[in-house]
């Protein structure tokens, strides 16, 4: 058995910045509102401990996995509010320690799979790619504190594995905003970090190129667009419809291109 080492690594990594950046929070931040509309930086952190048990559950086939958990709920919104509801009352310390623990389990189980192998979350997806979907969930709730706050948001190589996904959710990112992928048309990110690096995601050849911040690319996969008129999501995102604050660091070429920056929509 392969071992999912680089990707593991990297969600151990994010789970470990997040985890500094609760350690940084005082008393008063955590019932603040964070950036997502209706949602306090305590709701952010019992939302990624819910959904963690969930992730664990469903790696080991437990009570809490996905298929059997989320389709108790009427829509996915409800899920996700139950979720944060859990955390009503708990003080700061109780939060992270619960948040913690289920991360852990979580990574424990991923540390057992071969990145081949399926995980049963959403439509399906494999351990590499559902470590990468993890990671950025960590990331873009931890962008909403930090947005919150004030606090600097930090470009680490980690968001290559989110640009990754965001790309390969475009299909299912059209779907869900009801818009028909224009046939024909495929897309290349050409993405460029702070100290000048170039990532090339998706094929040479594409008809369609998206070009821009490596950032700017990954608050829009995650509907982190600062700026936009907030409305939760499922995710407890802002919407990211209409924004131009991180887009007009995008150049978009081409429908699909456009379309991407529009529509990208990298979680359930």
């Amino acid at each position: 058995m392969i071992p999912v080492r680089e990707a593991l690594a990297d969600l151990a990594d994010e789970q470990r910045e997040f985890a500094a950046l609760l350690g940084a929070l005082q008393d008063a931040d955590w019932p603040r509102p964070s950036a997502a509309d209706g949602w306090t930086v305590a709701d952010q952190v019992a939302h990624l401990a819910d959904t963690e048990e969930v992730a664990a559950d469903t790696l080991a086939d437990g009570p809490r996995a996905f298929t059997r958990t989320v389709p108790r709920y009427a829509t996915a919104e409800d899920f996700t509010a139950a979720g944060c509801r859990r955390g009503d009352g708990l003080p700061p310390g109780d939060l992270t320690a619960w948040w913690d623990r289920a991360a852990a389990r979580t990574r424990r189980l991923l540390a057992e799979r071969a990145p081949e192998d399926r995980v049963a979350w959403g439509f399906g997806m494999n351990t590499e790619t559902f470590a990468a979907a993890r990671l950025m969930e960590h990331w873009a709730h931890g962008l909403d504190i930090r947005d919150a706050l004030g606090l600097p948001v930090d470009e680490t190589p980690r968001l290559r594995r989110i640009a990754v996904l965001g790309h390969s959710t475009l299909h299912y990112a059209l779907a869900m905003g009801r818009v028909r992928r224009p046939q024909g048309r495929t897309l290349r990110l050409e993405l460029t970090e702070r100290d000048g690096t170039g990532h090339m995601v998706g094929p040479a050849d594409a008809t369609d190129v998206l070009r821009g911040s490596l950032l700017a690319w990954c608050r829009v996969a995650t509907r982190r667009v600062r700026g936009s008129p907030a409305a939760p999501s499922a995710s407890g995102a802002p919407a990211a419809e209409g924004d131009l604050a991180a887009k007009g660091e995008l150049s978009a070429e081409g429908e699909l291109a456009e379309l991407a920056v529009l529509h990208a929509r990298a979680y359930l």
